[in-house]
Formats: C-alpha cells, structure tokens, sequence
C-alpha cells in the first residue's frame, strides 16, 4: 500500500532549507527541526547491539537489517554509504504523515512546489497534529483529505554528512521481508530521482524492492518465508487490480458529460460497491485478513490519487530491467538517462510503443 512506501517531502525540505535560510517559514521550520531531531536519536547499530540494554527482539532485527544491507550493496549494485547502518527509536508509530487532496470530483492531487525536489502531490509531517492541522483546512476548503503515516523517507542520499538515514524503530519491527522491501525502496530513490514526478520517482523505488526481494528470497528466504511473501503478493496484487478497477471507473465518471451532482451521486454508488467487492475478497481467498482495513475505511480520491504514484509505471520498469538483460547497473544507468529528459519525453521513452 501507498502507506508502506517512502516520503520524500520532510527530509528534503529540511536539507533545502538548512541552505536556503527558508527555516523561518512555519513549514519549512518543522521540516528541518524533525529531521534534525530524527538524525540526533540515531546511534551507530555496532553500538546499539553492543549495549546490554538493547533488547533481543530489536538486536536480532538489526542485525538482520545489516545483512540485507550488504546484500543490497553486494547483489543488487545498490549505493554503499553510511544510510541504514545507524537506529533511532522515535518513540511514535510513524516517521512522518503525510497529507493529499483532491478535489471531491477529480483524482487529481494537490501538489506543492518547494526548492531542489520541485513540486509533490503530498506535504509531510514530523508531527501528526500538523497534519492533521492542515487536513482540517483542506477539507473546510472542500477538498477531499487522506492523512497516512510513513514509516521511512528518503533524503535521496544527501544526509550521509550527517550520518546517513538511518533505520528506525517505525519499520524494523516487520516482518523479514518487509524489512528486505523497504530498504531496497528506501535506497533506489538514492539512484534517480526526477523533479516533479513523483510517479516515476515511486514506481522505480516499488519496481528495486519488488526485483530485489524475490531474489533476496530465492536466495537467502526460508521456504515458510517465501511462503508467506508469496501469500502478501497475491494480496497485494488483488488489492491493485481492484483499486485500480474503481481507479478507472471513477476516472471515467469525471471526465463525463454529466452534471455534479449525477457525478456525485454515481460516485457514492461506487464506493459502495468497492468496500462490497473488498468484503467478499477479504472474507474469501483472503482467509479474513484484515490488514487494509484502515484504507477502505478512509478511501477518497486523495488516497487513490496516491495509489497511481505508487504502481502505475511499475509494470514499465520491470520490462525495462529485463530489456537491460537483469543487469542492475545497466537498469540503474538507463533509469538515471530517463529520469534526465522532460516529464513527456521520460514518460515515452518509458512507455514505447
């Protein structure tokens, strides 16, 4: 889910601005506060492992996180820098929250500008009141609202100066190969990074975690652990063709001709009959599992809006590694050229025909 992947908006807003003096601005403020903050907590693993303290749950977790560390450097040509070899325990259950909006007949987001990452369809948060603050707002100014937790952000590399991103309690505690996905994910984003296309910028990152854990698994995962990430796989892959299913449907409903309100009022039809189609799944093939709950519980156009960043290319990506013959180098070099041109010529040569 969109929720599970990275933020890059309240780490590179604090090293932009550490720069640009924007730290009197409320927003910018927050950025660089939080995430000067986050990098002050983070300790070096060697250190964590070694203290007493450290309970034996969180030292078996970090020193699994340290072997997929090397694996993503030695296997998959992933960066070797000083990010994820340190830990901070935040003490809350999320590193940022993000906010998106959309309006209440569009799945088009809301987008803010900001210098060096350009513009983003979501605006993060070190605390979730901020959010939460700004939700209220959007929605008073009719806008349609999804405020979601990010366990991890990326600042693309840029704060290895001060000691790298470092692991964090909001996502180790998962299981092996969620961890295995999410520092994969975190570390593409360090390989290409396009301004204004938050699209490709995901869809890449979702396509090196997706690459990289079937492979750390083929190779390193036990067979119940590839048992269970098969199982989550086909879960996630039934909840992208069903959201993107109503994605579609409510696409077409508002680029018809008819008025709002019949706009409105098929809308609501749809989703209803979405949160229908996911009972039936979750009570049938799902065996009960309840772990996308909270987004059928909240789902609006903002968080389908979101959806599309995070799937949307990756298909494209996943060709484009086989045509570079599984080369990760050859994929990272051909993905870096793409991430170079403009939006329209990216998107094309991406996408041929």
């Amino acid at each position: 889910m969109a929720a599970a992947g990275a933020a890059l908006t309240a780490g590179l807003l604090a090293l932009a601005c550490l720069g640009s003096g924007c730290s009197t601005l409320a927003y910018y403020g927050q950025a660089v506060g939080g995430h000067l903050e986050l990098m002050r907590s983070a300790r070096p693993v060697p250190e964590v492992l070694a203290d007493p303290a450290t309970p034996a749950a969180l030292r078996e977790r970090l020193q699994l996180s340290q072997r997929l560390r090397d694996y993503a450097v030695s296997e998959l040509h992933l960066p070797d820098n000083a990010s994820y070899r340190r830990y901070a325990d935040l003490k809350r259950s999320a590193a940022v929250w993000n906010v998106v909006a959309a309006p209440a007949l569009s799945l088009q987001l809301k987008t803010w500008c900001f210098p060096v990452m350009g513009c983003v369809g979501y605006r993060g948060y070190f605390a979730q009141a901020e959010a939460d603050a700004l939700a209220a707002q959007l929605r008073a100014e009719g806008w349609e609202v999804d405020v979601y937790g990010v366990p991890a952000y990326s600042t693309l590399g840029w704060s290895n100066w001060l000691g790298g991103d470092p692991l964090l309690n909001t996502f180790v505690n998962g299981s092996d190969a969620e961890l295995a996905r999410l520092i994969f994910h975190e570390l593409a984003h360090q390989v290409a990074y396009a301004a204004d296309d938050t699209t490709f910028n995901e869809s890449f990152a979702v396509a090196v975690e997706r690459i990289g854990t079937r492979r750390w698994l083929a190779q390193q995962g036990t067979p119940a652990l590839r048992a269970a990430q098969q199982a989550a796989e086909v879960r996630r892959a039934d909840f992208q063709a069903l959201t993107r299913h109503y994605r579609d449907l409510l696409a077409q409903l508002y680029a018809s001709d008819v008025g709002a309100a019949a706009k409105a009022e098929r809308k609501a039809a749809l989703m209803a009959a979405l949160r229908a189609d996911y009972a039936a799944l979750k009570s049938g093939r799902w065996g009960g599992y309840v772990g996308y709950d909270p987004w059928f519980a909240r789902a609006n156009n903002a968080s389908f809006g979101v959806l599309a960043a995070y799937d949307e290319l990756v298909p494209a990506f996943e060709d484009l590694f086989e045509r570079s013959g599984g080369d990760f180098p050859r994929f990272y070099a051909a993905v870096q050229g793409l991430a170079a041109l403009p939006k329209a010529e990216r998107r094309a040569k991406l996408n041929p025909p």
